[in-house]
């Protein structure tokens, strides 16, 4: 879903708003409806925040929602979205997944981008003690620049979340490791 996203979602797509997109392409019915409750938008730290559905909105993802206190009940626009395989309860626990990305452990008031990236590496992961990646598919997932994936990456190193990561230019591939 994070590969498709990246495709079907504009370029300047904010971290907190691919998040948004994620759980709702994943949490959505077959008629493309979701509603996200209250305490899970408290939980992704996204709670109150219109500019993010404004902004899949304007994106023509989604139809804009009366954000208020409580649930919010969106319709997804993207018939791709509806198409989706497996069935629900298979994407209902990847959406859980998602929010708690294991290996990765981040405090839960760590940024989108930094939150964004630690599950576009973890969803990369082969369960190896290392793991690469194009730098592009990486940068790509994550909605960034190289530059600003390589500045989170080592936002990642600092918080301990990876052990090591480490740049290719030759191949440009990024190596990375849990701790």
């Amino acid at each position: 879903m994070l590969t498709y996203l990246s495709a079907a979602l504009p370029q300047f797509t904010s971290p907190a708003g691919r998040l948004l997109a994620l759980q709702c392409a994943l949490r959505s019915d077959t008629r493309g409806h979701v509603t996200l409750a209250d305490g899970l938008l408290r939980g992704m730290r996204l709670r109150g925040r219109r500019e993010l559905w404004l902004e899949l909105s304007q994106a023509g993802w989604l139809e804009t929602a009366t954000v208020r206190e409580g649930p919010v009940t969106v319709r997804l626009l993207d018939a791709a979205v509806l198409d989706q395989a497996p069935g629900r309860g298979v994407r209902r626990r990847a959406a859980h997944w998602a929010l708690h990305p294991a290996p990765l452990v981040l405090p839960p008031a760590s940024p989108a981008a930094l939150r964004l990236t630690a599950l576009v590496l973890a969803s990369l992961s082969s369960g190896t003690a290392a793991n690469t990646e194009d730098m592009g598919t990486v940068s790509r997932m994550c909605g960034h620049s190289p530059q600003q994936t390589k500045e989170l990456l080592d936002r990642l190193v600092s918080a301990h979340s990876l052990a090591i990561w480490r740049h290719d230019c030759d191949t440009d591939e990024v190596l990375w490791q849990f701790p």
